[in-house]
């Protein structure tokens, strides 16, 4: 590999970030100071090479020592893992939260998102640009979601430093978010985790029932409260025994895609190739999402446990939860848990005394949507651009370094723990005969009462908004977020279940349920929806690079004019929807046009 790097030079600071993260350099290929002996080979090479994933930790290190990442540390970073400073750079600027140009320490990213874009988001950022000028020494930027949507409008500032330090404001005023990006570290605490479930504290919830009841830093709480009962009887039943309870009790993907757990789990363990991986998807990115965030602060041990269960099933040692770079509090909390399960013989070489070794590791994200979709996943851990893989192979052949790995997002991974403490039978009686188990939806938008809320599959829209305290004046509801689809008031009869949506006409997707109320102006929520996927397409394919603009500027002119030419528009629109939907290699193609297809037919949006 020939490797060109440029003359920019690392700040001692810049140089510090990186060291931290790898150590100390061991020879001038990789940055130290140049001694006899180097001039006669290198090292590194291929073990250098094969650090590579350690490439996103690095650009992270950076922009939090930083606050953006120059020439010069990219170029150091790249000698220290041995990788093309031309790739290092594309990786870089991929994810919306870094930045390779100079920017002020502390940034504020303002949530411009469907639920924010209700709660008055533009204003807000209008007022807090007025208010933070260019003098003010922090930087304003308009981001997509936040995944704080049942505190809407929201804000997130981060300074840079040695430690980071970040203030989450929400719900927030022009005041609030002026004063969390001024001072962070004294920024008002964020409410608990159970603020956000409606329902905390009832006997009757299964997935929720220990946010808001135990202290989610509390090991010892959390196993007085039945915290690692589920591993005890994994052990108890072997790994097939796991797979076979899994695929008895119905449990499907909580994601959207709705695969059987089970299946993925038995694929992955009877592949004889080695080593096999977990992958938690912790990036919930879909505007409107928030139930794995509640998960991951109100109670993270569950997701340690349940994570433990699934590699002990699959024969993986190994787990890592990529988390989203939006989410601090969660950040904190799992690191944490995984540190001190680790210390209690939880994690490690000798899980419970039973001679099983696994342990997790976090990634987080930087803003990035498409690295929901499970090979873009893979490629961002392994310190390439988040772009989506072909299938097949599929990720139970060849999924994270080329090897089986099973990938399950947090809410389908605690699933596992009541399937194992209440039994398969047990759990597949609570839904429907096809949707069983529990669901948990996000609830935001024209309602009293936002938030996570827990029900069975098969309880009705209308019912789960008379839980939230709909307000009068329903103009529609969106189902499954961005990549979803609009129903009118009328429509609310509809099942939550993946067949019952379905046969309606619409999708269940990852359980955002975002209602509007006629205040809330459709033409520019729908031109919102296009400019997220506009801006988050990984442009890998022609499709979706080319069709999310088309579609985006259609929107565009539809919303300033109306008339012949917004009849034109739409027909355009319908041939561009059409070749996303077919011929993009992901799913975030596929479904950029569902939302705006369901409005216009549906709810005549444009009538």
């Amino acid at each position: 590999m020939d490797l060109h790097f440029g003359d920019s030079e690392p700040t001692a600071e810049e140089r510090a970030a990186v060291d931290a993260l790898l150590g100390p350099p061991e020879s001038a290929w990789e940055g130290a100071d140049r001694t006899e002996t180097d001039l006669r080979w290198a090292r590194g090479g291929r073990a250098a090479r094969d650090r590579r994933e350690l490439l996103l930790p690095g650009l992270h290190a950076i922009n939090d020592r930083i606050g953006w990442i120059s020439a010069g540390a990219l170029d150091y970073l790249c000698r220290r893992l041995t990788v093309p400073p031309a790739e290092a750079y594309g990786v870089a600027t991929f994810y919306a939260m870094f930045s390779v140009a100079p920017r002020p320490a502390t940034v504020l990213h303002v949530c411009t998102d469907l639920a924010c874009t209700a709660a008055g988001a533009d204003a807000l950022c209008a007022g807090i640009e007025a208010r933070l000028g260019p003098g003010s020494g922090v930087g304003v930027e308009r981001a997509p979601c936040l995944g704080l949507c049942e505190r809407a409008p929201a804000a997130l500032a981060i300074r840079a430093g040695d430690p980071v330090c970040t203030a989450v404001s929400a719900p927030t005023t022009v005041r609030a978010a002026v004063l969390a990006a001024s001072a962070p570290d004294s920024a008002p605490r964020e409410p608990p985790a159970r603020r956000a479930v409606p329902q905390a504290g009832d006997p009757s919830l299964i997935l929720l029932r220990r946010v808001g009841v135990v202290d989610p830093a509390s090991l010892d709480d959390y196993r007085a409260h039945g915290g690692y009962a589920a591993l005890r009887r994994a052990f108890a039943l072997g790994p097939a025994g796991v797979i076979r309870e899994v695929t008895d009790s119905g449990l499907v993907g909580r994601g959207g895609a709705a695969f059987p757990t089970g299946r993925k789990w038995q694929a992955t363990a009877s592949q004889p190739d080695r080593p096999h991986h977990l992958v938690c998807n912790a990036d919930e990115s879909e505007p409107g999402t928030f139930k794995d965030r509640v998960i991951m602060e109100g109670d993270p041990y569950a997701l340690v446990e349940a994570m433990t269960i699934a590699g002990y099933a699959i024969g993986a040692q190994r787990g890592w939860i990529y988390l989203r770079g939006e989410y601090p509090r969660a950040l904190h909390r799992l690191e944490h848990a995984i540190g001190r399960a680790r210390a209690r013989g939880l994690l490690g070489d000798d899980i419970l005394g039973q001679g099983y070794a696994f342990d997790i590791e976090i990634r987080r994200g930087a803003g990035a949507y498409i690295c929901g979709e499970e090979t873009a996943l893979f490629n961002s851990i392994e310190g390439y651009r988040g772009e989506p893989r072909s299938k097949p192979p599929f990720p139970v052949e060849k999924g994270l370094f080329g090897k089986p790995t099973v990938e399950n997002n947090v809410e389908t991974l605690v699933n596992v723990l009541p399937i194992l403490t209440q039994g398969a039978g047990a759990y597949a009686a609570i839904g429907t005969e096809h949707s069983t188990g529990p669901k948990l939806f996000c609830v935001s938008g024209s309602v009293a009462r936002p938030g996570v809320y827990e029900v069975p599959f098969g309880v009705t829209l209308c019912g789960l908004l008379e839980l939230a305290g709909v307000r009068p004046g329903l103009r529609a509801v969106l189902l499954g977020g961005a990549a979803g689809g609009f129903v009118r008031p009328d429509e609310t009869d509809i099942p939550l279940t993946f067949e019952g949506t379905r046969r309606a006409g619409t999708t269940l997707g990852s359980g955002v349920v975002m209602a509007f109320d006629g205040t809330v102006p459709l033409p520019r929520l729908l031109l919102r929806i296009a400019e997220f996927f506009r801006d988050e397409s990984c442009g890998q394919c022609v499709p979706c690079r080319v069709g999310t603009v088309r579609q985006q500027e259609a929107l565009q002119r539809i919303v300033e004019r109306t008339g012949a030419a917004a009849a034109e528009d739409i027909a355009l629109l319908r041939d561009v929807g059409r070749a996303l939907r077919d011929a993009s290699i992901c799913g975030l193609g596929q479904t950029a046009w569902n939302a705006v297809e369901s409005a216009v037919d549906r709810l005549g949006a444009y009538e």
